[in-house]
């Protein structure tokens, strides 16, 4: 499928580790890494293994709307020896058929930081398995703007017809590891939608043309923790990442523009009376 181009920032951007954790602050933070058993460790209001459950725990009383969102198939081998179903997670791969389920799919992706888990050889194949988890800061600007750029870019390219987008972390995962790592279960690492409109003729959607695929970069942070006092870092780090994501316009994804106006008035009552169109994402809906 056809790659959407990323959104435009300066510079150029380096899929590469950004070095260790060294402060609890999350704004320089694009991408995190850590092995799940840490983060069951540092994490247990959110996270918990119970027997061969993984649960992904509701956000505590006190912060009703933070915690993070897990996008999985539902399950997963801990460690490449224990296989684990998981609850409380989102589909990684989900079909939408209204805006109203777009809009909510929306809010989803990026009200919350998101979370993979994939299993990992360091050297080659003879080494064991481990699962890590892959923490998306979806509230950093690098991040958040290259998921909405893509979910924008795909919907301006289509009229009415179906589509489908892809995102995948896949690439900026693998050039964290040293050269010689495999990722076993690296599909893992990725998520899309598929919008099913009623279009008669979907020919775009039928020969694939409108089936995109966005390979997100950024900067990996190694959250392993070797040292109490990293431990003690890392865990301030995750819990002020998890915080609730206030947002100062509720409007500020919808993308919703008045663009044109007309006037009428009647010669009697000099009445006016104004029309407009409203589009949503350049479909005209009023």
């Amino acid at each position: 499928s056809p790659t959407l181009p990323s959104a435009p920032s300066p510079g150029h951007p380096s899929p590469v580790s950004s070095g260790e954790l060294r402060g609890p602050r999350t704004c320089d933070c694009e991408l995190a890494l850590l092995p799940l058993r840490q983060l069951l460790l540092l994490q247990p209001d959110c996270f918990q293994l119970r027997g061969d459950q993984l649960a992904v725990l509701r956000p505590p009383r006190h912060r009703p709307a933070g915690g993070f969102t897990v996008l999985s198939d539902g399950a997963l081998h801990h460690d490449g020896q224990r296989h684990c179903r998981l609850t409380g997670h989102c589909k990684r791969d989900v079909e939408l058929t209204s805006h109203r389920d777009y809009k909510d799919y929306r809010e989803t992706i990026l009200s919350r930081p998101l979370v993979f888990f994939t299993n990992v050889r360091t050297k080659n194949y003879s080494s064991k398995e481990k699962t890590y988890a892959l923490i998306v800061n979806t509230r950093h600007p690098k991040m958040r703007r290259q998921i909405e750029h893509g979910m924008n870019t795909v919907i301006s390219s289509v009229f009415g017809e179906s589509y489908k987008l892809r995102f995948d972390f896949q690439e900026v995962v693998k050039n964290f590891f040293p050269p010689g790592s495999h990722l076993v279960t690296g599909e893992d690492l990725s998520f899309s939608y598929e919008f099913k409109s009623d279009a008669l003729f979907d020919f775009f959607y039928w020969f694939g043309i409108s089936k995109n695929t966005v390979a997100v970069t950024g900067k990996v942070l190694n959250l392993s923790n070797t040292t109490p006092e990293k431990k003690e870092i890392s865990t301030m780090f995750l819990e002020k990442m998890g915080e609730p994501y206030v947002r100062l316009n509720s409007f500020s994804d919808r993308k919703f523009s008045v663009t044109s106006r007309g006037r009428l008035i009647s010669d009697k009552t000099k009445t006016y009376c104004y029309c407009f169109l409203i589009y949503y994402n350049s479909t005209p809906i009023i």
